[in-house]
Order: C-alpha cells, then sequence, then structure tokens
C-alpha cells in the first residue's frame, strides 16, 4: 500500500504547514484521495491557506480527531485549488464522509458561501503522478 492509499483511507489527516520562521503549524483535518493527489477542504482565508500560499511545503500524517498522530509523516507540496477543482474536492468528501460530510458542506456554504471554503491538492514527495 502506497504512502497515498493509506492516508487516503485515514479518517483525518494531520496537515502541516510552516510559519516563515519554519515552525511547524499542524490541523487536523478530513482528507480524500484525488487522483495521484490527496486533497482537503478548508476556510479560504485561514492561516494554512496564507502559509501555502507563500510556501507549499506540507508535511501529512495520519491522525485522530485531536490531531494525534498515528503514524509517520509523509512530506509533499500543497497547492490551491481553483473553484473547479474544489467543487470537485467537495463532491468526493461527500461520498467519503456521508451524512456527516453533506450537512458540514451545507453548513459550511451557508455560513461562509460557495467562495468561503477552498480545496487543497497534496502532491506526497516521491509520488510519480500517475503512478502510484
Amino acid at each position: 500500500m502506497t504512502d497515498l492509499d493509506r492516508l487516503a483511507a485515514e479518517k483525518y489527516v494531520l496537515l502541516t504547514t510552516f510559519r516563515k520562521d519554519g515552525r511547524a503549524v499542524p490541523t487536523p483535518v478530513w482528507a480524500v484521495r484525488d487522483g495521484d493527489a490527496l486533497a482537503v477542504w478548508t476556510v479560504s482565508d485561514s492561516g494554512k491557506v496564507k502559509r501555502i500560499r507563500r510556501d507549499g511545503r506540507v508535511t501529512v500524517a495520519p491522525c485522530d480527531v485531536r490531531g494525534r498522530p498515528h503514524g509517520e509523516a509523509v512530506p509533499g507540496h500543497a497547492t490551491i485549488d481553483d473553484p473547479e477543482s474544489t467543487r470537485r474536492v467537495r463532491g468526493l468528501l461527500k461520498h467519503k464522509y456521508r451524512l456527516i460530510g453533506r450537512l458540514s458542506l451545507l453548513g459550511s456554504r451557508l455560513r461562509r458561501g460557495e467562495s468561503g471554503t477552498v480545496g487543497l491538492r497534496i502532491v506526497l514527495d516521491g509520488a510519480t503522478p500517475g503512478h502510484d
């Protein structure tokens, strides 16, 4: 099983982004496989989006809902999805997380609007696109 398969099968992953001074900022998030990458969904103006916009370097590790890791962190590179890709990620999350996913996405859309959240695409280091 590849790192991508293992992480995509987790209910939560710990996404760690990095501040300008190099300090790590870990956050537990939902994740889903999106082709040859891992996709997560977050608030558009969150700190992690700002950090990824500046420096896409991240690590991803399996974790529990509180962010306690229970496996090795894997380095990768994150990019911010465009609106069309973000819609696709929302659909993948609805499928994986079923009712709770649908309710969370609906609540978020009602609170923040369609553009209030964004998908993040994470390509794991060492993963060859289309060959994992």
